[in-house]
């Protein structure tokens, strides 16, 4: 009896010294495998630092390029315009945090000088044209799609920059921190159909409001939130409400 437990122990630390030493050698496989993957990840990041060094002022400059290079980027997890706190090294070697932040400050720029003609609301094309204008030749082309990534820049400001879709594909960017209701945004739908023109009468023949509804909802907009004007020598219906946000503008 002595004897078989004698082998039964032995047997026991046989088993347990197999299973430490596949312990140890599982360690050394993952560790490897760690350390590869780490290798990897550091020489794909040098080429990829060096393809944008190479071509930082195309991806600035151009905007069909940049798109291309952060579709590209996006697709493998990384945010190339991220700011310096975010992006680490792709702010050091592209400084596109730097001109993504300019960009929103002209975006505010714009948005605040407007504010007192159209109530904090303002077609994207409109703002895409008056941010272009005043970044001048120098500042290279924007796009609808550089101003949105910037606007997402904006949000942790709070102070209420957001995309809006009124209808039909089209965009607004609002300025301030204030709710657009379902009606609002129709009647901004149908002023940007009439160049900023809109009348109770147009509410009640496009989209069959009673009267009662479409007076409330531009009474509203004019009273409440300003985002339009009342003209009372109207030709067509003798009352009617320009939204100047919906507008087109010289300047």
């Amino acid at each position: 009896m002595h004897r078989l437990g004698g082998v039964g122990l032995a047997a026991f630390d046989r088993q347990k010294l197999h299973e430490r030493s596949f312990a140890e050698l599982s360690t050394e496989i993952s560790q490897a495998q760690v350390d590869l993957l780490h290798a990897q990840m550091a020489q794909f990041r040098s080429a990829l630092a060096h393809y944008a060094t190479t071509s930082r002022d195309s991806i600035r400059t151009d905007p069909q390029f940049r798109h291309a290079f952060q579709r590209m980027c996006s697709s493998i997890g990384v945010d190339p315009l991220a700011g310096p706190r975010k992006g680490g090294w792709w702010a050091e070697i592209l400084n596109l945090g730097d001109w993504q932040y300019e960009l929103g400050v002209q975006i505010v720029d714009v948005c605040v000088s407007t504010r007192e003609r159209n109530g904090g609301l303002i077609e994207m094309s409109e703002l895409v044209r008056l941010v272009s204008k005043l970044r001048g030749l120098e500042g290279g082309v924007i796009t609808e799609d550089d101003v949105l990534r910037s606007i997402r820049t904006l949000k942790p400001l709070g102070a209420g920059y957001e995309v809006i879709e009124v209808g039909g594909g089209k965009k607004m960017v609002r300025s301030v921190p204030k709710e657009l209701d379902a009606d609002q945004a129709i009647v901004l739908d149908i002023a940007q159909e009439g160049g900023g023109r809109v009348s109770e009468e147009l509410l009640v023949q496009r989209r069959g409001w009673t009267p009662e509804r479409a007076r409330a909802a531009l009474e509203n907009m004019l009273l409440r939130d300003g985002l339009c004007w009342l003209d009372e020598q109207d030709e067509v219906d003798g009352v009617a409400y320009w939204v100047p946000s919906a507008m087109h503008w010289d300047e």
